[in-house]
């Protein structure tokens, strides 16, 4: 796999990835497939219908790690892939994705990602989704990802994603239904500056008894960037829910919150917060006095707050 040095920089921005990836692998550069690599345990398959991949894991499959990152490099592209992962049951594996966009021109670069998550009993998942932005050109760097999570009995999905950086506009969606024992975590974390817009949209169906989530957003708004953060989770069984947002404001940027949660089920225990606010000025005094300067104090405030 011959790769230059902006794409090397991408890679490892979004997957942290050096070189060929170890394990099973399916590589992503300007709408087009780069290099693949799969295994006995994980096979990798090119949609004949649209674009996109299916990713088959076979059943109690030992611990698997899966790169499927997207690097876009020039400007005017737009991609849209749909990617279906088939978890078989038992299996244990960690999905690293994520779209690194570099637009060096004046047209909209765009990445639409459709995910569908199949995952089977008692199976365990850690999927990591990073997304970045940079390139000297005056054109838009446009990111919407698409997630939907069909999670059988007992099974386990931890899900991370993270955008701090270069990305205009972003519309994340992401919709859940958990059977009985099955747990979701979500760790969501967005920092906006300028004029760029993040809008995130979390839905969750809890229908089994014993199920159970927990959604955190926390995410930083600068200058005069806006944020929405939308998050629905139904209890319609004996299970427990919570979901939380937390935001630190500054500039003139705009952030909305609005958790909700619907009992469906006498037994079901749901749990919703939602704090927004400025960086306390005690918090910058006490960095001040150790010498930082106060752009200094608030750039270690805020990378605490989204560690």
């Amino acid at each position: 796999m011959k790769l230059d040095p902006l794409q090397k920089q991408l890679l490892l921005e979004i997957a942290d990835i050096e070189g060929v990836p170890q394990g099973a692998f399916n590589i992503r550069k300007d709408g087009e497939l780069l290099q693949r690599s799969t295994n006995a345990d994980v096979d990798i398959v090119s949609k004949t219908d649209k674009s996109g991949i299916d990713i088959y894991i076979r059943e109690n499959a030992p611990f698997q790690r899966i790169d499927i990152p997207v690097i876009i490099t020039k400007t005017g592209v737009t991609d849209l892939v749909y990617n279906d992962f088939h978890i078989g049951a038992g299996a244990d594996v960690l999905i690293v994705a994520g779209c690194g966009i570099h637009n060096p021109g004046c047209d909209t670069a765009q990445h639409d990602g459709i995910h569908t998550f199949n995952v089977g009993e008692g199976a365990k998942v850690k999927y990591v989704e990073k997304h970045y932005g940079q390139g000297d050109g005056n054109g838009k760097r446009i990111l919407n990802p698409t997630t939907v999570i069909n999670m059988a009995k007992d099974s386990y999905l931890e899900m991370e994603t993270v955008q701090i950086k270069g990305v205009d506009s972003t519309d994340r969606k992401t919709s859940a239904t958990l059977d009985s024992g099955a747990t979701l975590i979500i760790h969501e974390k967005i920092m906006t500056h300028g004029k760029q817009a993040a809008l995130t949209d979390f839905s969750v169906d809890l229908n089994g008894d014993g199920a159970a989530c927990h959604v955190v957003s926390r995410s930083v708004a600068k200058d005069n960037s806006h944020q929405v953060f939308n998050s629905i989770v139904n209890g319609n069984a004996k299970c427990s829910g919570h979901t939380e947002c937390d935001a630190i404001i500054m500039d003139d940027a705009t952030v909305s919150a609005i958790p909700r949660i619907n009992a469906n089920n006498v037994d079901a225990e749901l749990i919703h917060e939602a704090a927004i606010g400025k960086i306390a000025g005690d918090q910058l005094i006490k960095l001040m006095t150790l010498g930082l300067t106060e752009k200094q104090a608030e750039e270690q405030i805020v990378n605490g707050f989204l560690k």
